[in-house]
């Protein structure tokens, strides 16, 4: 395609979501066709006289709700666009109940997918292909490939100072499967109750429970879990995020790392750790994982979901030697293994630095998109109250007092915006702050701040300002 019509009227501001909106409306109504190829982004940037990087955070944008598909050799194209989405504009959701249709999705938790490397997973897989002895593609090891095995030791010790040898590390689906796993190895052992953080995902907790294993919510302060609180319920086990909880955004602090591993030692307990967000702090270096300080009494659970994409299914555990044997055979009874190329294609991108280049590269975006949100709430939302530390894909927000989570939720999504209640994620019991958690990673910042724009709005009318 040659020339291409992006109408821009820099007296609005916002450059950078003109651009998206009118080629997400131009896809709508059919200006452009599925297939059609645009302009490279340096060449429509210098058309419309603006930056390359606006440009090229549109095609980002598009790519990830599905409009543009963009392939290396073939450029950017307008994508096959199902008839259900062709109706009304992206400021007019066909039904503001149906979250699947918002343009501003702040759902937590969600990575950029457009991000994904492809052209190094390629690189990796194909390196697999050619240098893997047939052999190695039958059924293995459940606890995963050795040459995987090995390269997670080296860098979790690296990188998240864990005390791995690569014998204690087990290769699994992610860290639901992780979950899963030792959920069913301590019901094995007796266990019949297990300690979670509160609040905490709501995904989680079903998962918990549909393995059969009731739970207790433990409280969650601005230092962590609270450890005397957890002593009350009785239970001998405890799921934690400690390097960045969800969904408040808090680290566990030293002394409460300390506490933790002394009630475990005292109960004979056991801590499952899910390094949540551990990969993404974006204020200073990353606080070293809980099990380096107490291997014997620690599961370690950590996954690829975040950092590279969450349908991988790419995960680990690092087990406590008393409980390795039972988590290995409970993963062989689970899938017969982890499949293979996957596993050998992530031990090149490990070992090539191609894993450590892309977590950088990713660090400065979804920082700067961070930034771009809570700059937004100080300026549409003082009252609002952003909290946890600079780190993570997801921002915990105290809406201001007399808000209504229900209320705003509704008014937001009337508005196109998706955002989630943290009401859900909380055990029943007293009365907490209204509060809203938000996921930041898939939309650029112009959209971003476009959002919390619409959601500050949303505030207002369902507090009747």
């Amino acid at each position: 395609m040659g020339d291409l019509l992006v109408g821009i009227d820099r007296a609005r501001g916002a450059v950078g979501a003109q651009i998206t909106a009118g080629l997400r409306d131009a896809v709508r109504t059919g200006r452009l066709a599925p297939g059609d190829r645009l302009p490279s982004s340096r060449a429509l940037a210098t058309d419309l006289g603006v930056s390359r990087g606006m440009v090229v955070e549109a095609y980002e944008q598009l790519v990830a709700e599905g409009y543009l598909t963009s392939r290396h050799g073939s450029g950017t194209r307008v994508a096959d666009i199902p008839e259900s989405r062709a109706p009304g504009g992206p400021d007019e959701p066909r039904d503001a109940n149906d979250i699947s249709v918002l343009p501003y999705d702040l759902k937590p938790g969600t990575s950029d997918m457009s991000a994904f490397p492809r052209a190094a997973w390629l690189a990796a897989t194909r390196h697999a292909l050619a240098t893997v002895p047939h052999s190695r593609l039958s059924y293995g090891d459940p606890g995963g490939v050795p040459e995987l095995r090995t390269a997670l030791a080296a860098y979790l010790g690296r990188v998240r100072a864990a005390n791995a040898a690569p014998d204690r590390i087990v290769v699994v689906g992610g860290v639901a499967q992780g979950i899963a796993l030792m959920v069913q190895a301590l019901a094995a052992r007796g266990h019949t109750l297990l300690a979670v953080e509160d609040p905490s995902s709501a995904t989680q907790r079903g998962l918990l429970r549909s393995n059969g294993l009731p739970i207790v919510g433990v409280p969650v302060d601005a230092e962590g879990i609270d450890v005397a609180a957890l002593a009350r319920t009785g239970a001998r086990a405890v799921l934690v995020t400690p390097a960045h909880q969800y969904p408040t955004g808090v680290v566990l602090s030293p002394e409460r790392r300390a506490q933790l591993t002394g009630w475990a030692r005292d109960v004979d307990g056991l801590i499952v750790e899910d390094d949540y967000d551990a990969e993404f702090r974006y204020d200073r270096d990353p606080v070293g994982c809980l099990q380096g300080l107490d291997p014997d009494r620690v599961v370690h659970l950590g996954s690829t979901s975040k950092a590279l994409a969450p349908g991988m299914r790419l995960g680990w555990a690092v087990v406590p030697h008393t409980w390795l044997e039972q988590v290995r055979e409970l993963k062989q009874y689970a899938d017969l293994g982890s499949a293979v190329i996957n596993q050998f294609a992530f031990v090149q991108l490990l070992e090539s630095g191609g894993y450590d280049r892309h977590l950088r590269a990713m660090r400065l975006r979804y920082r700067g998109r961070r930034d771009a949100v809570a700059d937004a709430f100080a300026e549409f939302l003082p009252k609002a109250q952003v909290n946890g530390i600079r780190a993570g894909l997801h921002l915990y927000v105290e809406l201001p007092p007399g808000s209504r989570e229900d209320a705003v939720v509704a008014a937001a999504a009337a508005r196109g915006v998706r955002v989630e209640p943290v009401g859900p994620m909380r055990e029943p019991g007293p009365d907490a702050p209204p509060a809203l958690v938000l996921g930041y990673a898939s939309l650029g910042e112009d959209r971003l701040r476009e959002a919390v724009s619409r959601l500050a709005d949303a505030c207002r009318e369902a507090s009747g300002d």
